[in-house]
């Protein structure tokens, strides 16, 4: 784990402005979390590799650009990098890179629940399921802005034709969303939002399959992609912790 107060003389050696975000994994296994910047948006990156292994309990701490853009933090669960590394690499959220997810492709396989962030004079952040879920996770801030999360399990219940995968005994550690399972039609489909379907007055709830099981369980997050105004949340100057299973 990273000393908090060698990410401070660390930013100020460098000159640069940046948030300190924690990553904590209260899950009671090892995660491997991944991070993503989409480099079309913006150059800044997180000060931390793009994926680690992190222990069950344990907390990471590093620094974040306050222009960070486009960012996501996401964790895989059931990773072995000894053999296949790639996306593969791990039951749920695997990227290509193995460990470390490759900069420019290593968005991570889905499911996988995500912590989204756009950092400013405004921070944007949410959390999204609009790829499915594995894991639960909160997102919270030193400033008393909104909590973004998906607090509960959603594998155990999720409906059949989204359920999984599963792990070597058979519980399911993932949840995909109905786009993200195939359902619908593969052009013009509401479950996705594409084709005639591609604006927020065309895509709506009511047409989103299984909208209800995600939304009714964590109602702070994206259930699907224009979920605006109940799961986009905004601060400022804030310094930010991602709990796994929260």
């Amino acid at each position: 784990m990273k000393n908090v107060f060698a990410l401070v003389i660390a930013a100020f050696a460098s000159g640069a402005a940046a948030r300190t975000f924690t990553v904590y994994n209260q899950c009671p296994f090892t995660i491997w979390p991944a991070i993503f910047t989409d480099l079309n948006v913006g150059s800044a990156t997180p000060d931390q590799p793009t994926g680690w292994q992190q222990d069950a309990f344990q907390s990471v701490s590093f620094f974040v650009p306050d222009n960070w853009q486009a960012g996501r933090i996401w964790a895989r669960r059931d990773c072995n990098f000894d053999v296949n590394p790639g996306p593969n690499s791990c039951l749920d959220g695997g990227c290509n890179g193995g460990l470390e997810c490759d900069p420019h492709t290593g968005t991570g396989v889905p499911p996988a629940t995500l912590a989204e962030f756009t950092l400013g004079a405004q921070d944007s952040y949410d959390v999204s399921l609009v790829d499915g879920y594995n894991l639960p996770v909160r997102i919270s801030n030193n400033q008393g802005c909104h909590v973004a999360d998906c607090p509960v399990d959603l594998g155990p219940n999720c409906p059949a034709p989204l359920k999984g995968p599963f792990d070597s005994t058979g519980f399911p550690v993932g949840c995909k969303s109905a786009c993200e399972a195939g359902l619908g039609d593969p052009v013009n489909n509401p479950n996705c939002c594409t084709g005639i379907y591609n604006n927020p007055s065309t895509c709506t709830p009511s047409g989103v399959e299984y909208y209800s099981y995600f939304k009714s369980n964590c109602p702070n997050a994206y259930a699907y992609a224009y979920d605006d105004p109940t799961s986009l949340f905004h601060c400022s100057n804030a310094d930010y912790t991602i709990t796994f299973c929260p």
